[in-house]
């Protein structure tokens, strides 16, 4: 009783509502970018990007910056180098794995410049807070920003879901026809990045790819039809996100990023019972897929 007490006058705090809103919003975007993340194969790439995300926030803080300027230039300038040294705009797993130890290495050195230059400031666990999230730590203005990035990430790859969908599944096909799939792939990464560096505030940089891999994983579990797909994906993310702050706040000892994590990897091993015999698909939809969504 005393418990249910307590969460329900923590709702009613403006932190908590800060979270709500601008977690909904970066749950959507996660959700909808995701899902093309994961059709696509380059889940790789999210994860190299959750940890150019720590990179850049670490860089930005060394030199006195807002860790939000370090996220997204990191986070999107990173998407489109990858892109670029790719096929077609798709960055290929030797290209990732050659820039994934030299990325983590500077994440690391700029975390000591950091740590050495705060040291007596009292900011030391602004690493700790990249690492893992600060979505309690939220503001109204944070909120505000956060509601609009990630609601124009929804809007932009809304606008480019069709030709992407046939760029994806039928790669020589879409190019044949005057689809520009190299310019896709850059405008697709340029949205992962922007969405890995928002998403970092809510969950951390070490969990950002659960929020951009987990709900899409289950939604291709349960439909092969891509524009459901898309659909449930986005649902997911953001009814995993709310169950985790509810989580939280129910339970004060249970970090928010945890929590969300928890709800996520539970709906997708709710999968495995819905339709035990199935595989993840993948890219495997069949052709005429974006014809029947």
């Amino acid at each position: 009783m005393t418990s249910s007490l307590a969460g329900t006058a923590i709702m009613t705090q403006p932190f908590f509502q800060h979270a709500l809103l601008a977690g909904t919003f970066i749950a959507l975007a996660c959700g909808l970018v995701g899902y093309f993340l994961v059709l696509r194969a380059q889940i790789f790439t999210g994860d190299a990007l959750s940890h150019v995300a720590f990179t850049g926030a670490m860089a930005a803080l060394a030199g006195g910056y807002d860790l939000r300027l370090g996220l997204f230039v990191a986070t999107i300038g990173v998407g489109l180098l990858l892109g670029g040294l790719g096929r077609r705009g798709r960055p290929d797993d030797v290209v990732i794995g050659s820039a994934f130890a030299w990325i983590l290495g500077l994440g690391a050195f700029f975390l000591t410049v950091y740590t050495t230059s705060r040291s007596g400031s009292g900011q030391g666990g602004a690493g700790t807070t990249v690492l893992f999230g600060s979505i309690f730590g939220l503001d109204g203005s944070a909120t505000t920003v956060a509601v609009l990035i990630a609601g124009g990430c929804c809007l932009a790859l809304l606008l480019i879901a069709r030709p992407l969908l046939f760029a994806t599944l039928d790669e020589a096909v879409a190019a044949a026809r005057g689809v520009p799939v190299r310019m896709l792939g850059f405008g697709f990464l340029a949205l992962v990045g922007a969405c890995a560096g928002e998403a970092a505030q809510a969950v951390g940089s070490l969990l950002l790819l659960g929020l951009l891999a987990a709900p899409a994983g289950a939604a291709l579990r349960l439909t092969e039809r891509p524009f459901r797909g898309l659909a449930l994906s986005a649902a997911f993310a953001v009814g995993e996100l709310w169950a985790g702050l509810l989580l939280s706040a129910e339970f004060p000892t249970l970090p928010p990023s945890f929590s969300i994590m928890a709800a996520a990897t539970a709906v997708y091993g709710a999968t495995f019972l819905l339709r035990p015999g199935r595989a993840g698909r993948g890219r495997a939809l069949p052709a005429g897929a974006g014809a029947a969504g």
